[in-house]
């Protein structure tokens, strides 16, 4: 999982312009290395004026531009500054400047937040007012497209090849099955997937959601909120 921690300002970016921080998350450190890789190369060395810079001590160290300079053709040169290494890559707009390595340490995933609602507005409203709150906050992302996730997982299928699949004690048109959890009142649910570096920024995001949700209050259709729990089964 992936997504945008924060914007940041010429003045915090190792070559003077506007940037973005980004983190991922990977339940190993090789899952972590082979995503960053593929991601960076379809992603950001494609897009024109880039460059890619650490931003995490960390741990300790994985490939960034190491392997991506290979892109290069033989053309590519690296660039020493103090202790960082970077890799200047040529290609047809000028050049791609990608540092050699960055940091990964141990971090947070897959807290989340279930938000019951009597209609799908209501609902849509109480999490943009939760994902504004926590996009506000440093050190976590909310990985999915636009931070609410309506496909909640549960652990298991009908289907061997699948580990998880819908979870349909949580779909309103489900409702007549002898599991659906749904009460007579709600009509939608929706989650709130969020990553953080510490279990520290994790709960902080989590209060601020559920606070900006209680504000809208019942008034505004909120009938409950919760999170989901999967023993360790769904991830890791």
């Amino acid at each position: 999982e992936a997504g945008i921690e924060r914007e940041l300002g010429n003045h915090e970016t190792p070559d003077g312009r506007p940037g973005i921080a980004v983190l991922l998350f990977a339940t190993d450190r090789k899952t972590l290395e082979a995503q960053l890789q593929a991601r960076i190369g379809q992603c950001v060395l494609t897009c024109p004026t880039t460059a890619v810079f650490a931003g995490l001590e960390g741990e300790g160290q994985i490939a960034l531009g190491k392997n991506l300079r290979y892109f290069g053709d033989g053309y590519q040169t690296s660039k020493q500054v103090d202790d960082h290494r970077y890799w200047r890559i040529p290609v047809m707009d000028g050049e791609f400047l990608c540092e050699e390595t960055t940091g990964y340490q141990t971090a947070i995933g897959g807290g989340n937040l279930l938000v019951f609602a009597r209609s799908l507005s209501q609902v849509l409203l109480a999490c943009e007012a939760a994902i504004d709150a926590m996009s506000m906050l440093p050190d976590i992302i909310l990985p999915f497209p636009g931070g609410g996730v309506r496909s909640g997982s549960k652990v298991g299928s009908k289907y061997k090849t699948l580990s998880a699949s819908t979870n349909h004690p949580y779909c309103p048109t489900l409702k007549g099955l002898p599991d659906n959890v749904l009460d007579k009142n709600v009509e939608a649910v929706m989650e709130i997937v969020i990553d953080g570096l510490s279990v520290e920024d994790l709960n902080l995001a989590m209060r601020r959601g559920i606070e900006a949700i209680c504000d809208l209050g019942k008034a505004q259709g909120i009938e409950k909120i919760t999170g989901g729990n999967y023993g360790g089964k769904l991830g890791r």
